[in-house]
């Protein structure tokens, strides 16, 4: 018998089905894609001046302790609620409607007690609020 063999090139590998295989499998993963947007607040922080502005006498200060103390115009308040509190910025603005909170918080106060100074603004009729700062070590 003669078998005659032929000489069997090295296979040899096709990439054209495997290109157009994932060409298929990137438009149908871009299509069910679904492109969420992250919606962002878009904030513009206030500015502040590095001089300290004259003191006007239409300020009203209220300090807040560590301890969740209230003093307004260097009055230490008997009483932590909001109720007093806001009886006493209404006696302070007497005859100044346009006055300015100032709230001079303690750095380790806690943030209810800062909110409540707030509300008690608000509940006053005090619109106009402002938070006392200091300069950092490093300035």
């Amino acid at each position: 018998m003669n078998f005659k063999r032929h000489n069997a090139e090295d296979p040899e590998v096709n990439l054209i089905p495997l290109i157009d295989v994932l060409l298929v499998i990137l438009i149908f993963l871009m299509i069910s894609t679904t492109y969420s947007k992250f919606t962002e607040l878009k904030i513009t922080l206030p500015t502040a001046d590095a001089e300290k502005l004259q003191n006007s006498p239409q300020e009203i200060v209220v300090a807040v302790s560590s301890g969740g103390e209230y003093a307004v115009n260097k009055h230490i308040l008997p009483s932590r609620t909001v109720a007093a509190l806001t009886q006493s910025l209404l006696d302070a603005a007497r005859g100044k409607p346009e006055s300015m909170v100032v709230i001079s918080a303690d750095a380790q106060a806690t943030q209810q007690s800062v909110v409540n100074v707030m509300e008690a603004a608000r509940a006053a009729g005090l619109s106009r609020l402002t938070f006392a700062t200091q300069r950092s070590s490093g300035s």
